[in-house]
Formats: structure tokens, sequence, C-alpha cells
């Protein structure tokens, strides 16, 4: 138990994907906030540490979940990884909450104003996640590919404290947007577009702590160690 106290939530993650379902349920930062060791992390946030322990010792995954070993997929693979699954997941999906999120906002806003905030804030993340998966698409993504290929390439180390810098603006983004929509639960009253809006929101950022996860905690780190 005392082990895992002092390991990072990062660690942890990297070391078994299934446990950010734990992390999530007391709503623990495993992606931008991922370097703090997990005694750190519930004190700042409150929450029982013995609570967090006991859940992730007896953490099961899903037998149709398999547990991926991304950190010992090589840098290649998984930038791929994360294009053909999170990348491709995000641009599927702007539209569809920014058309929920607008909608809900227009309705319901005059008597559940936080509605237009998320709205708004939504649409900020849209346009963020827009420009900083070019980013990776365009520059830092074929930088790792051409590196792999060849160990005297140079590219701007820069561009990778860019990315992260980003990651915390939507991190901060979505820490707001959580908030106000009370974890994702949508009032008694709601209809049908509500509720579909906050189901899609967090199945959005769910996928968007794991997206930021395997770079931040996983694929960065790799590609920082060919320099």
């Amino acid at each position: 138990m005392l082990d895992i106290k002092n390991k990072t939530i990062a660690e942890i993650v990297s070391d078994d994907i299934s446990t950010a379902s734990v992390f999530k349920k007391y709503n623990l930062d495993f992606c931008c906030g991922g370097g703090k060791t997990v005694e750190k992390a519930c004190i700042k946030a409150n929450i029982n540490v013995d609570e967090v322990i006991n859940d992730l010792l007896s953490n099961t995954p899903k037998n149709d979940a398999p547990t991926l070993n991304f950190k010992d997929w090589n840098p290649e693979f998984l930038a791929d990884y994360i294009v053909n699954v999170h990348h491709t997941y995000v641009k599927e999906n702007l539209s569809i909450i920014n058309e929920f999120s607008t909608k809900v906002a227009s309705v319901h806003g005059h008597h559940a104003p936080e509605t237009i905030e998320i709205d708004h804030l939504f649409t900020t993340l849209s346009n963020e996640l827009i420009s900083h998966l070019e980013k990776e698409e365009t520059i830092l993504f074929p930088a790792i590919k051409s590196k792999l290929k060849d160990p005297n390439f140079s590219y701007d180390k820069n561009v990778i404290a860019i990315l992260e810098d980003e990651h915390d603006s939507a991190g901060t983004i979505v820490k707001k947007i959580q908030e106000l929509s009370n974890n994702f639960t949508p009032p008694v009253w709601a209809c049908n577009t509500f509720k579909a809006l906050y189901h899609k929101l967090d199945e959005f950022i769910n996928d968007l702590y794991q997206h930021i996860h395997l770079e931040n905690n996983i694929l960065f780190p790799k590609v920082k160690s060919l320099n």
C-alpha cells in the first residue's frame, strides 16, 4: 500500500490503463496532473487516500476490455494509434457535441445559465483541439518517424513544450465543464438533447484524458529520450 501511495498517478495508469477509471471516479487528474503522487493528489483534493488505494487494489479490468501495454510500444506505432483512435474520435464528435451544446444553451440557457458557459467553453476547446491535432499530425508525429529512421534528424524540440502547454489549457477547460455540469449530471427536468449533451461530454472527456495521458506520460518521454 505504501508503494502505491508514493507512486505518481501517471506511473500507475501507464502500467495499467484500466486504473484510469478509478482516478476518474475520484476526479483525480491522471493526464496533465499525473506527475503528483497518489498521496499528494488525494491530500490536495481532500480525498481519503486509503479509499483510493483500496479501489486501485481491487480494480479488475473488464474481460472484454484487454489491457494494452502502451508503454512497451515504439513511438511511431503509438503515434499512429493516437491518430487513428483518439484524433479520429475527436474529429468525428466535435461537431455533434457543438450542435447539442448550442441547442441546449439556446433553449435552456435562461433557467440553466451554466449551459451557456459550457457552450462557450466547448467552442473554445474545439478550436484549440483542431489547431492542436494539426500540429501533431503535420509537425511532431512526422518528425518522430524521421528521427527513428535517421538519428541525426533534427527538429524544433520546443514543439513538445508547446503541445504540453496546450494540454494544460485543455485540462483547465475540461475541469471547468465538469464543475458546471455537476460532473455531467443533467437536471431531473432535462430533455433528451440535454441528456445526450452531458452523455457525449462525459464520453468525450474520458477519451481526451486517455489521449493526453498517452502523449504526456508515455509518447513525449519516449521522444525526448531519442535526443
